[in-house]
């Protein structure tokens, strides 16, 4: 299996209260039906918790602007303490034999300092209370 990033995503107060927009060039990791401008996807925390996302695109307008619904993705920032400055990391595992997506994940991660110049993220489940 090998494991693709699709995206990192440092969060902004709209993407704690509302939804969380998605980079465009993403939309290709997600098999959204012809016709269709919405899919749901599982993905799987660094605990193993499976989350399910719902994936819109816009109707209108000059190009999709893709988000995680608010529906979904608001359940996820409520149980994971999320906030402004915090960031979520999505990948995808491939089955490079058939080039088969096997399962989405999502880190949500908080900065934690920064050691020679770099910041240093944790996943959340990692810090203390």
């Amino acid at each position: 299996m090998e494991q693709v990033h699709l995206f990192t995503k440092k969060l902004k107060p709209t993407h704690i209260s509302h939804a969380l927009s998605i980079p465009i060039h993403v939309l290709e990791a997600f098999p959204i039906p012809d016709g269709a401008h919405m899919m749901n996807f599982e993905a799987v925390d660094a605990t193993d918790n499976a989350w399910r996302f719902c994936l819109s695109t816009r109707l209108t307008g000059a190009y999709p602007k893709p988000v995680l619904l608010r529906s979904s993705w608001h359940r996820f920032v409520e149980q994971k303490g999320l906030a402004p400055e915090d960031r979520v990391v999505f990948f995808m595992e491939r089955d490079e034999a058939n080039d088969m997506t096997r399962r989405y994940t999502v880190k949500a991660q908080r900065k934690v300092m920064i050691l020679m110049g770099q910041d240093v993220w944790v996943d959340v489940e990692h810090l203390p209370l």
